[in-house]
């Protein structure tokens, strides 16, 4: 279903990013980051909402960074190393900004436990992945992909319950990872 979503977003967003031909698609990408860094500010400072819309402009910059390098004919495997590794930054600021400003408490375990584990689990999402293609296979399973991990942060945010949202984010992210492992050991030789 992501799939679908991702290629329909991809069409909506051609005329735009082929007008976008003055902006290096990695100014996009860090620029995203920046945002997002600005949301996790939000975060600490428990200013919800704010940040749940922050969240949103990131990831549309997330989005509209590869449209542009796509549409412009200005991918490179730079811009792809990039984008991973500013999208891992992006994640674990967003849950640390939640981390601190209170925001993953869900008694009885302690504070930074929730928080901590979605951070693991995030990564790891991203890093069974690589590690399976660089093993020259695939791993691209699981519920618990990026942009389903952020719609979740969202939501918590625009409901006021981002304790419940990050701690669904480290579920599916723990997930994720284990069904990318046993995708992995059957079809890695």
């Amino acid at each position: 279903m992501l799939e679908k979503i991702r290629g329909k977003t991809r069409d909506l967003l051609k005329p735009l990013a082929k007008n976008i031909k003055g902006i290096n698609p990695n100014t996009l990408t860090l620029l995203g980051l920046v945002i997002s860094i600005i949301a996790a500010v939000f975060l600490a400072l428990q200013e919800v909402l704010e940040a749940g819309f922050f969240i949103i402009i990131s990831g549309f910059l997330d989005v509209l960074d590869g449209a542009v390098a796509r549409e412009n004919d200005r991918m490179t495997r730079f811009g792809g190393f990039l984008d991973s590794v500013c999208d891992r930054f992006a994640d674990s600021a967003i849950i640390i900004g939640a981390m601190y400003g209170g925001l993953t408490v869900f008694p009885p375990f302690p504070d930074w436990l929730i928080g901590t584990l979605a951070i693991v689990g995030s990564n790891m999402v991203s890093y069974t992945r690589a590690r399976a293609e660089a093993a020259g296979g695939s791993a691209s399973v699981g519920p618990g992909e990026r942009a389903v991990r952020m719609i979740i942060i969202v939501v918590g945010a625009f409901i006021d319950k981002v304790n419940w949202a990050i701690l669904l984010v480290g579920v599916l992210s723990f997930i994720t990872v284990f069904q990318r492992i046993a995708y992995a050991r059957r079809t890695l030789k």
